[in-house]
């Protein structure tokens, strides 16, 4: 199941008109949804013509889910699954290579080309773990964050676009 292939059926929720088809159907409300929506729904999975009636099929979400989670992680899947539980990071007791994987992953939380003062700094990280200090210190040892008085940027780690 690619990346793709889901955000594609997920686009398809974020139209108003195959929205509101796909909730007519789900809710078998009155009105007829356009032959276009119904079209866009069906190629997405998300809708099926039978005994000449239309039908919702949201059971493609489960079937989604059930395919992305059977898809095989990658090394940096398996260790944020393993280190970060419920949003939380379980220790800071780990080999580098694998806490460079949680700090690059943690750096997210700040925006490239902001400053943050330290008390900001401290809370986004608190969220994270009880020793935010030690949290924020691996970040500036990796160079992740940069420092200067009491304000900081992140300086490293991936940039989404």
């Amino acid at each position: 199941m690619s990346d793709e292939e889901i955000r594609r059926v997920l686009g398809l929720l974020a139209q108003d008109d195959t929205l509101r088809a796909f909730a007519g159907l789900v809710l078998g409300a009155g009105e007829e949804p356009s032959p276009q929506a119904l079209a866009r729904l069906a190629r997405g999975g998300l809708a099926e013509r039978s005994a000449g009636r239309w039908r919702a099929r949201p059971e493609r979400f489960r079937e989604l889910l059930r395919a992305r989670s059977a898809e095989p992680l990658s090394e940096e899947e398996r260790i944020l699954r393993t280190f970060i539980v419920d949003g939380r990071l379980t220790t800071m007791l780990m080999k580098r290579d694998k806490r460079l994987v949680v700090l690059r992953y943690i750096s997210r939380v700040f925006e490239p080309g902001v400053r943050y003062p330290e008390k900001e700094v401290n809370v986004a990280l608190r969220a994270f773990h009880d020793d935010y200090a030690a949290l924020r210190r691996y970040l500036v040892d990796e160079m992740l964050l940069s420092r200067e008085g009491n304000v900081y940027w992140r300086s490293g780690g991936p940039v989404e676009v």
